[in-house]
């Protein structure tokens, strides 16, 4: 079988969305031919490119200038400005475009751009394009400009050119996650399904589609940078078949029919589609059409990913036969599994299949809807479950269809924690499938990506992805756990020391106890740099509320753990909960508030709470223990049928949007380290009351974490204080203690004394001083 997995865009333009690597990873070790393309990336080189530009602007410019005219009559002349500003520095972009693109790929070098001598030019030009978003940068600069900020002015530029997209062309593009807004739940399929005609998918997605799988391709005389190194395509010919892109070209077959032969029939190519947010649907719909339009029974097209996991596990929407033969729920490996095995040719019988929905066209105006298999006791269902289990323990991503050469790698803000996301082409992975608490109120936890809890196996994982890592070039792994188990964590760390650390790695995690200062002394020399991690709500009431199953005492302390040992930390915050009143709300920020103010954390991010069936607080709802939340059924208000059925409304959720910007310009102040004596109640421009919470709170519970890590340091003496590899004894309470030694070479020193360096700072100790004098201090001990 031929599997061609796709990721439509745009999900995020410095590395690739992992779905497809686990996918292409799977479907090889069954032995079929597997190619995955990055859409979201081809995408980005049709559009931000010589000729993209080029077609870009002649498709809009009149519309922008008419567009200029009807802002300074009513009055909006930065509009108007900027509007008549694109279109007249055009050629200046049209003739830049390649060049910033080049300027956000460092290392890669072609015979089109080069970006770091460009970079001079870019940064000091007078003939050079601009916008809003670069002249703020520039002006709000606190130091000299040098040529080292090209990559952020780069950075700018696209966002500024994005921005005009918005306004000219396509009201729903973003660099990331197109049209966000497009699959609301309030939405009937018929208005959903619209977003597959918007100009940007119509006008320079559908082209790129065509080119890729039907026309083969030429090069062009001035190429972008993508084209010039995969320029020319190679297809497959043979009438009546799937063209097969460079990507793709192993599916061809060898054998070259003789004169007077028809080519032997290809076999099927079974195409997956992942779509991970709501914003890509869109553009999935748009390829799914694609493929069955022109391919027809050649292919079997299946929708897959997570907001088709959270947001269709319901639907029986008939239409969507014209879209994909099928829609896969989860994991999807036992799914696929069944699905091969069953047929070759996926020619689907009336069979129902594990976790997945199949659409069957009888007639051309007759549909029929296969339920997934769901009848949980049978032994079928059970054989399923414990084969994803097996894979999922096992599999390892497999990059090997992705040049991460290719992707810019954004600077969207100053903040290096904040910036994570963007800047760095990172192999992501995970450690464990779902989530080991699987408990918080506000979280999907009746769904398998939260509830079905499968660890892999750390030794396999981390040789597989050193090899990717070899291979590619590239030496980062953020880990897209639900939560990272801290044990899991520290085997991943041990592994990369006695490999000599080569791998740079980050994740999200559960703030808790677990995360002690050797804990994270020692993630922190196996490579770790950085955690993101649910707050949520910052007041005891409140965690308590969601099940959040911490306290405030455990996160401050984990928060000083991570920060002591120089890892960098970003928190997740929710408002707007049934439960929630002002009070509630003003507590939240100014515990909040204090934690900036003690260092202990880099960013965060405030969401608003979104309500879904699939969550906890739902069921606890239906089963009345929540008798003060009132939820709004979209569906029963509208009287309308609906297509994504997860979300939900519940009365008084409006009252919490008056928040929401005040809450995200203070949270941006705080991240940049500004305004941070300022009272939380006055950067909102309407009365809220005092918080309530102590000016030392946070403070308080610092020195309650620094005495309990005193005392642990002090609290088993022993006279050797280990090793890098790791010298075993055992403690009082009979416990296996593991110590390393992280403070590298010690230095003999007079009077009996030795010295050592360890986290930037020199430290002395007698020779034979108890094992206290090294705690926190390069000797680390893990029980």
């Amino acid at each position: 079988m031929n599997i061609l997995i796709l990721q439509p865009p745009i999900v995020q333009l410095n590395t690739a969305y992992p779905s497809g690597a686990y996918l292409s990873a799977f479907f090889k070790s069954l032995g079929h031919k597997t190619r995955w393309l990055d859409l979201s990336l081809e995408l980005y080189y049709e559009i931000f490119s010589r000729t993209g530009l080029t077609r870009l602007f002649s498709l809009c410019s009149e519309k922008a200038l008419s567009l200029a005219d009807k802002a300074e009559k009513s009055g909006d002349e930065a509009t108007a400005f900027n509007l008549r500003r694109y279109v007249a520095q055009k050629d200046l972009w049209i003739n830049w475009i390649d060049f910033i693109t080049a300027i956000l790929r460092p290392g890669k070098h072609d015979s089109f751009s080069s970006g770091y001598e460009n970079a001079h030019r870019f940064v000091f030009g007078a003939h050079v394009p601009r916008g809003s978003r670069m002249e703020n940068y520039l002006a709000n600069l606190t130091h000299d400009l040098t040529t080292d900020d090209a990559r952020s002015l780069a950075s700018f530029a696209l966002a500024d050119l994005a921005d005009f997209i918005a306004v000219a062309f396509d009201k729903n593009f973003s660099l990331v996650r197109y049209a966000e807004s497009l699959t609301v739940s309030e939405s009937s399929f018929s208005e959903v399904e619209k977003g597959a005609d918007s100009p940007i998918l119509k006008e320079f997605y559908e082209p790129l589609l065509q080119r890729l799988f039907m026309e083969g391709e030429t090069v062009q005389a001035q190429p972008s940078p993508r084209l010039a190194q995969n320029s020319p395509r190679e297809f497959c010919p043979a009438s009546g078949s799937l063209p097969i892109p460079l990507a793709t070209a192993a599916f061809a077959s060898s054998a070259t029919p003789s004169a007077g032969e028809s080519p032997a029939t290809p076999p099927k190519t079974l195409v997956l589609i992942s779509i991970p947010f709501a914003g890509t649907f869109a553009a999935a719909l748009a390829t799914g059409r694609f493929f069955k339009n022109h391919f027809k029974d050649s292919v079997y097209v299946c929708f897959g990913g997570g907001f088709v996991n959270t947001e269709l596990r319901e639907t029986n929407e008939r239409k969507l036969a014209d879209y994909c033969d099928a829609i896969c729920y989860d994991r999807g490996y036992a799914s696929y599994r069944q699905l091969l095995m069953q047929n070759a040719e996926c020619i689907i019988k009336d069979k129902p299949i594990y976790k997945l929905r199949q659409f069957i066209r009888l007639t051309s105006d007759s549909i029929s809807v296969i339920e997934p298999l769901s009848d949980e006791s049978s032994e079928e269902y059970k054989r399923a479950l414990a084969y994803e289990k097996e894979v999922t323990m096992s599999l390892i991503p497999d990059f090997s269809d992705i040049d991460f050469s290719q992707y810019p790698r954004l600077i969207d803000d100053t903040n290096p924690m904040h910036r994570l996301w963007s800047d760095g082409s990172w192999l992501k992975a995970y450690m464990a499938h779902g989530c080991y608490w699987h408990k918080c109120a506000f979280c999907d936890v009746t769904l398998d990506y939260v509830k079905g809890y499968c660890p892999t196996n750390v030794s396999k994982l981390y040789k597989g992805l050193l090899d990717q890592c070899r291979e590619k070039g590239v030496y980062g792994i953020h880990f897209v756990d639900e939560a990272m188990p801290p044990a899991m964590m520290i085997a991943f760390a041990r592994e990369n020391i006695a490999h000599g650390s080569p791998i740079t790695w980050w994740g999200n995690v559960r703030f808790e106890k677990s995360f002690t200062r050797d804990v994270a002394d020692f993630l922190a020399y196996g490579g770790l740099i950085g955690i993101s991690a649910g707050l949520e709500s910052a007041t005891g009431n409140g965690l308590n509320a969601i099940h959040k199953g911490t306290d405030l005492e455990s996160i401050v302390g984990a928060c000083c753990a991570f920060k002591e040992a120089g890892i960098l930390v970003h928190a997740y915050m929710i408002y707007g909960y049934w439960w929630e009143k002002p009070e509630d709300l003003i507590n939240s920020m100014e515990t909040l508030r204090q934690f900036y103010a003690n260092g202990l954390l880099d960013s965060c991010f405030w969401h608003k709470f979104v309500f879904t069936r699939h969550s906890r607080v739902y069921n606890e709802w239906k089963e009345g223990k929540i008798p003060d939340l009132k939820p709004i059924d979209p569906q029963e208000k509208q009287n309308a049928p609906l297509f994504a059925k997860n979300g939900l409304h519940f009365e008084g959720e409006k009252k919490s949007e008056k928040y929401g910007a005040a809450l995200d310009f203070s949270l941006n102040q705080w991240m940049h380290g500004e305004g941070l004596e300022k009272p939380v109640q006055k950067w909102f421009d309407f009365p809220l009351p005092h918080p309530t919470v102590p000016k030392n709170f946070i403070e308080n519970l610092i020195a309650k974490y620094e005495a309990k890590r005193d005392q642990e340091f002090k609290k088993i003496p022993v006279s050797k204080h280990g090793n890098d590899k790791g010298d075993s004894n055992v403690s009082l309470s009979g416990s296996i203690r593991q110590s390393y030694w992280l403070g590298g070479e010690k230095i003999p020193l007079s009077d009996g004394k030795i010295g050592w360096f360890y986290m930037g700072e020199f430290h002395t100790a007698k020779k034979n001083a108890p094992e206290s004098a090294f705690r926190g201090k390069g000797l680390c001990v893990l029980s």
